[in-house]
């Protein structure tokens, strides 16, 4: 029996960004702000209603919708995968001009993790959207795992060539709430589609998963202890699992997690966060954050 609309999750969904451009013959010198559908899908395939979560500001803004009521109105939302963050965002340079990131995706990103945190939501992300997480709440990141992770083994996170055919084994960290999930799973293999990834881990966050053999963190989720509302994310693309397939770790469990957790928050009473943990980086763009929230 279909459930009916009433009772299924409103979840949202980041955007990703192309900026305009005037050189492309195709919306030309528009900005472009999409979903790439695999994820959509993977959202929907367990009766989640998907809705991208637009950014508000730009040279066409009008209106007054803010981003806190998206966070209102929804019951969790998405982080998606997508270009690199801008070192910027976490107190660094960019080392290279090619890793330089996406800083106005970065302030919009922020701006919707601090309105789904302020407002108790459960946020889940997968790969950049897991570096946003991180930097968002106090984390670094490798500009470059390649260049900076100094591990004699350290396996390739990215071919640009395979894309989501490039493949390296995970280890599950027992007694964490990924290794519950996985009860029979002690390692697994995933996708791998990022050359940036955590070096400092956020204060209130544990680490779920490494990479194998080089032990780049792979999952990673807040504690318990340290706020209000679940907040989640891997390295991997879950989405990018085959249906059916056991070549690489089944995406049921997690994605059954996060819209538990959903569910769980729709009727739980709200509470105040904890001031004293989980707070979202604050930097000179926390200006523009705010008038992100605020449009």
């Amino acid at each position: 029996m279909p459930q009916p609309v009433s009772a299924r999750l409103k979840i949202g969904l980041s955007a990703c960004f192309s900026h305009a451009d005037p050189a492309r013959s195709l919306f030309t010198n528009k900005t472009l702000q999409y979903v790439e559908q695999s994820i959509a899908h993977w959202l929907m395939s367990a009766g989640a209603m998907v809705v991208m979560v637009p950014c508000p500001t730009g040279e066409t803004a009008r209106g007054d919708t803010k981003l806190s009521h998206y966070a209102e109105w929804l019951d969790g939302v998405v982080m998606h995968g997508g270009a690199d963050v801008w070192p910027g965002s976490y107190g660094e340079v960019p080392l290279k001009d090619a890793w330089v990131g996406d800083r106005i995706r970065d302030l919009y990103d922020l701006a919707l993790v601090e309105a789904f945190e302020q407002a108790g939501k459960p946020i889940f992300g997968v790969c950049r959207g897991l570096q946003l997480i991180n930097v968002a709440f106090g984390g670094t990141l490798y500009q470059d795992i390649e260049a900076q992770h100094e591990h004699p083994e350290t396996v390739r996170h990215r071919d640009p060539v395979t894309y989501d055919q490039n493949f390296h084994q995970i280890e599950i960290v027992e007694g964490t709430r990924l290794a519950k999930l996985y009860p029979e799973v002690k390692t697994a293999k995933v996708n791998s589609i990022h050359h940036q990834g955590v070096k400092d881990l956020a204060p209130g966050f544990e680490i779920e998963a490494w990479s194998l053999p080089d032990r780049v963190p792979e999952a990673i989720r807040r504690r318990a202890d340290r706020g209000r509302s679940y907040i989640a994310a891997t390295q991997w693309h879950p989405e990018f699992h085959k249906y059916g397939s056991t070549e690489t770790v089944d995406d049921t469990p997690i994605l059954h997690d996060f819209l538990w957790a959903c569910a769980t928050a729709k009727v739980a009473p709200r509470t105040l966060p904890d001031a004293g943990h989980g707070r979202i980086r604050d930097r000179a763009a926390r200006v523009l954050r705010q008038a992100l929230l605020r449009r």
